[in-house]
């Protein structure tokens, strides 16, 4: 698996302050990878490190393999902070100007609109546009030289529940497209609907890493009931030795491993005479996962 970003002992110190303190981390292409962390945890200043931005105090990372400079950030197309736009301009004629900086030629501009959804709006001026459309076309701009890595820096922020769908679906459709993608946030449900890989950073520190599937895996959960509760009790302590049950109210409430089918419980408890009311299947919740490596390292 070709490996897109490494980072060994990064840290940022201001004075006495440590922003971010030993940081390792390593991204690999194709992931979504998720930056999690309340506010003050170090998110953004790591990747103002990995964009250049900001000068670590020490440690190192490599972009591709190798040493940083200006060649392998041409790869990396990046928002950080609020999207910036001349007001009066249209969305092609700013995306022109992106270009220029970029010093790409203009082939990609009706691309990136359309993946954005703003090529119906290409030709309205900036200052029009509502919160959720700047942020996309701040999207476009980043797309516009083609980047095989794209870094967004709390894409949803400050966006109406309406905004942040339509941001969530342009990262999973630039995801499918097979670019690598690094999002800082601290949307936890946003985060599990599309990212593969997150860390968690608390004061500058990374608590954790890992891939969404494994951190979610023990946290799928069954709800089973039945008109005869008791039966469907006795039922459950003869299937499987290795799953946990409990009793919530009316509910039997079943923790499994990832591989547990529901298929195979509802047939052997048929087998047993037993008709059930309800059975669900619940995933689990990053944001659990979340609270759970923090309460860990308190």
């Amino acid at each position: 698996m070709e490996t897109i970003l490494n980072t060994k002992g990064l840290t940022k110190k201001y004075g006495s302050l440590t922003a971010l303190s030993e940081l390792n981390l390593i991204i690999n292409k194709g992931e979504v990878f998720g930056l999690l962390g309340p506010n003050g945890s170090g998110k953004t200043t790591t990747l103002g490190m990995l964009l250049g931005v900001l000068k670590p105090t020490s440690g190192e990372f490599t972009w591709f393999g190798e040493v940083p400079s200006a060649n392998s950030r041409k790869k990396i197309g990046a928002i950080l902070e609020t999207p910036c736009f001349y007001p009066y301009m249209t969305a092609v004629q700013n995306l022109k100007v992106v270009a220029e900086i970029k010093e790409c030629d203009y082939a990609n501009i009706d691309k990136v609109l359309k993946t954005v959804g703003l090529y119906d709006r290409r030709n309205d001026s900036f200052k029009t546009f509502s919160l959720g459309m700047k942020q996309r076309l701040a999207i476009a701009s980043a797309l516009i030289a083609d980047p095989p890595v794209l870094i967004l820096d709390e894409p949803t922020n400050g966006l109406d529940p309406q905004g942040i769908v339509e941001i969530r679906e342009i990262i999973q459709e630039i995801a499918a497209s097979g670019k690598t993608i690094i999002l800082a946030s601290h949307l936890l449900d946003e985060v599990q609907k599309v990212c593969t890989h997150f860390a968690v950073l608390q004061k500058g520190k990374k608590l954790y890493q890992g891939s969404v599937d494994d951190a979610l895996s023990d946290q799928s959960t069954i709800e089973l009931s039945a008109e005869n509760m008791d039966e469907l009790g006795l039922a459950l302590e003869d299937f499987k030795s290795d799953i946990e049950v409990n009793k919530e109210g009316d509910i039997f409430i079943i923790k499994a491993s990832a591989d547990f089918k529901t298929s195979e419980l509802n047939s052997f408890l048929f087998n047993k005479g037993i008709v059930t009311t309800h059975m669900a299947q619940k995933a689990g919740s990053l944001e659990k996962q979340f609270l759970k490596i923090l309460a860990q390292n308190d």
